[in-house]
């Protein structure tokens, strides 16, 4: 069931961005709203049914940067926002994959850190008050790009502590 919600974020991703781009943004709102209601009941129900597997561990942000670069990415087209934070946030997503992936092929699930959902609990707030036009929604994006990058630290800290058994700090 988890995972089928993390399969949810990833499809409405592309009607959220459709609707971005026909600026219906209230429409952008609700589709955008639902995806990220999804990742906090996906999250529940994994822990309260034991579905809590590498797949899910995996799924689960890749769906999370899907549905927040579409409407970030939709967002820069209709000027919304820059593009700065945008590329920025995913630089960041890009070479967490990459170290996720190099993970799993020596045996590793890096699994989501409280950085990480701090960052995109961040992402989920600003682009809802971007959305809704509030300025403050692009203070909070500029902050989910700092937290994103001392996240990255945090992941790269676990990545090489799990894959070489060295403790960095």
């Amino acid at each position: 069931m988890a995972n089928y919600l993390s399969f949810f974020r990833i499809i409405i991703a592309l009607p959220v961005v459709g609707a971005i781009l026909m600026d219906q943004t209230a429409m952008a709102i609700v589709l955008f709203l639902a995806g990220a209601l999804s990742d906090l009941i996906d999250g529940k129900v994994a822990r309260e049914r034991g579905e809590e597997g590498t797949l899910g561990k995996l799924l689960d942000p890749l769906a999370d940067k899907v549905l927040v670069l579409s409407a970030l990415t939709a967002m820069i087209e209709v000027q919304m926002v820059k593009a700065l934070p945008v590329i920025l946030l995913l630089v960041r997503e890009l070479s967490i994959s990459f170290m996720r992936s190099l993970a799993v092929q020596q045996g590793v699930v890096i699994s989501a850190s409280v950085l990480g959902k701090a960052k995109t609990f961040l992402e989920f707030t600003s682009v809802l008050l971007i959305l809704s036009g509030f300025w403050i929604g692009t203070a909070l994006l500029w902050a989910s790009v700092a937290l994103a990058y001392i996240s990255l630290y945090d992941y790269i800290r676990v990545y090489l502590r799990s894959t070489s058994g060295l403790n960095y700090h």
